[in-house]
């Protein structure tokens, strides 16, 4: 597949997995967790705040089992659409967390003129296995910033400041996979993380779209 345009409408697949060691396999017992929301967003820009926490979450021991929204405001600038999240364990012991989300967008970045963020669709799942977890994204419609063909677990980018020198406006992380410094099976998976002015700027805080959680052996 050649290089995506950031304009173009296109669905981009990744996933990872963390197998827990085998000697800590034998030590645990296969009780499974699962949770996950639509994402959630923390910023401040020019001294305001604004936040919106997990969005439509969803835990298999924690409940609801099912959750869903019909679209959420963050301050002026961002906006999450309608999605849906369910969590599940089967009656193997396993567990599995699914976000499915459309109509994302962002303008914070407009007023320091930066592109404004847009993902028409987007999902993020993880699974429990007996030896660890497993995690899948997808995303499509994607316009603001340009993405690879093949998107490698953490692939990070930059928005540059609007000037030359100027410190990047935004990091950007696709696929982004969070696990313990000491393997314990479990995984988070974020289909895109937007950092803002992480080098210092006018703005600060993160912009989370879908997370999944899964841990084998999570109680």
């Amino acid at each position: 597949m050649s290089k995506i345009s950031k304009t173009v409408a296109v669905a981009m697949l990744a996933a990872g997995a963390v197998v827990l060691p085998a000697s800590a396999q034998a030590a645990q017992a296969p009780t499974s967790t699962a949770s996950a929301s639509l994402g959630e967003a923390d910023i401040v820009v020019g001294g305001t705040p604004a936040q919106a926490a997990p969005i439509a979450p969803c835990d298999v021991v924690a409940g609801p089992p099912a959750n869903s929204s019909g679209g959420t405001r963050v301050g002026s600038t961002t906006e999450y659409g309608r999605g849906e999240t369910s969590c599940t364990r089967s009656g193997d012991g396993t567990s599995s967390a699914k976000v499915a989300g459309q109509r994302f967008e962002t303008k914070v970045l407009r007023q320091f003129g930066g592109p404004t963020i847009r993902v028409r669709t987007y999902s993020a799942e993880c699974r429990t296995t007996a030896k660890g977890s497993s995690g899948y994204v997808e995303l499509g419609g994607v316009s603001g910033f340009t993405v690879p063909a093949d998107i490698k677990p953490n692939h990070t980018l930059t928005i540059p400041g609007a000037k030359p020198g100027d410190p990047p406006m935004a990091r950007i992380v696709l696929n982004e996979l969070v696990v313990p410094s000491l393997p314990d099976g479990s995984l988070t998976t974020h289909t895109l993380r937007i950092v803002l002015f992480p080098e210092g700027g006018p703005g600060s805080g993160d912009i989370v779209l879908g997370t999944a959680s899964c841990d084998p052996f999570g109680g």
